[in-house]
């Protein structure tokens, strides 16, 4: 099989789908490897390491569509890429379809095969090529709460420890899987007073059990969540519900209970995001601010941390890329259930539930044709 590896044109995108192991793998394996030219750079891989490795150097991300079979990425292709997508081929990426209609649309209608990192299911019911990205993602809310909570960059001027004799920063986390577990984890070692709100109780006890005395949890539910956005000056919104949109916990009349210069950090704006205000943003141009309320909303905060990122997801999706190429998409699927679950779009139609129900397309179980 040839597999190609376009460059990340999505702003403010440093990740790459592949690292050199990657290619040693998959060529050892009898597959064709293509690399487009710098495709690498973001992370600090240089093309000769790739070729090293036994890729082949491609000069345009429309040759390497052009001839792969399969090509994997880290974002959504672009509406540029979209003309370059053929039926049949296979395209192994994050797309978060949920959020974004015309992009379904689109890649419904170019006959490819999308595979998606984010409905991927583990043994236990777990979605282990979005963990490390979550990990990424919940780990730098954190650092750039404390950055726009700054009062140059139009936040209440509050550092998340606080001093002696002066109260650290109340910190809101809504939602506790691994983007709040990490959030909370890393805001508990600023000292910070943090809060978590789930509607898992168990996932609850769990976490008050780990977590040190300065993280303590509370059920989610409509009262607890204005009585903290009351209290907060950083609001994280950390849920998730897998392939579907994200739930809408923070409606723009919340906005005005809340302190001028308070700060949310909305990861979920990828999944169309859990604060009625919230829209996509870049790192290039990363807030705005709607009732006094600073909003940080970048759709790939690990984007930023290129190096970091691209390895840990590389680490978890080149199994599945190896399977999908040395066995084929049924094979593969039939032996995996998870890349089963990962297939969102299959020969013009729409094989994941919740993408189908949130733009009312039919519905099709994979294969069944």
């Amino acid at each position: 099989m040839i597999v190609g590896v376009p460059r990340e044109i999505k702003q403010d995108e440093y990740r790459v789908a592949l690292i050199p192991v990657g290619a040693e793998e998959l060529t050892n394996a009898g597959h064709t490897v293509l690399i487009e030219r710098g495709a690498g750079l973001g992370s600090g891989i240089p093309d000769e390491l790739y070729a090293e490795n036994g890729a082949e150097i491609v000069a345009s991300a429309e040759e390497v569509f052009a001839r792969s079979d399969m090509v994997i990425k880290v974002k959504e292709p672009q509406p540029v890429e979209w003309a370059l997508l053929k039926p049949g081929q296979m395209l192994f990426t994050y797309f978060h379809f949920a959020a974004d209609e015309d992009l379904t649309r689109g890649v419904l209608e170019t006959g490819a095969t999308a595979i998606a990192y984010e409905t991927l299911e583990g043994r236990g019911g777990q979605l282990p090529l979005l963990t490390p990205m979550s990990e990424v993602a919940g780990r730098m809310s954190i650092q750039e709460g404390a950055k726009y909570l700054e009062r140059p960059q139009l936040g209440r001027g509050i550092l998340l420890g606080g001093v002696p004799g002066v109260s650290p920063a109340h910190i809101v986390i809504l939602g506790g899987g691994v983007v709040g577990k990490n959030a909370a984890q890393i805001a508990a070692g600023f000292q910070a007073d943090v809060v978590i709100l789930d509607i898992n109780v168990d996932r609850l006890r769990y976490l008050e059990d780990i977590m040190p005395a300065n993280v303590n949890t509370l059920y989610s539910d409509q009262h607890n969540i204005r009585s903290e956005l009351a209290l907060a000056d950083l609001v994280i919104g950390a849920v998730l519900i897998p392939g579907a949109r994200a739930p809408l916990l923070v409606p723009e009349s919340a906005l005005k209970m809340m302190k001028p210069g308070a700060v949310l950090i909305d990861v979920a704006v990828d999944q169309g995001g859990c604060v009625e205000t919230s829209r996509p943003t870049t790192h290039s141009d990363p807030t705005f601010v709607v009732d006094g309320v600073v909003h940080y909303c970048v759709a790939n905060m690990p984007g930023a941390v290129g190096r970091t990122s691209t390895y840990a997801l590389c680490n978890v999706t080149l199994p599945y890329a190896l399977k999908l190429a040395n066995l084929g998409l049924e094979a593969a699927c039939a032996q995996d259930h998870g890349l089963y679950t990962a297939v969102n779009i299959h020969r013009g139609q729409v094989t994941n539930g919740p993408v189908a129900e949130t733009f009312g397309f039919e519905f099709s179980e994979l294969l069944a044709s």
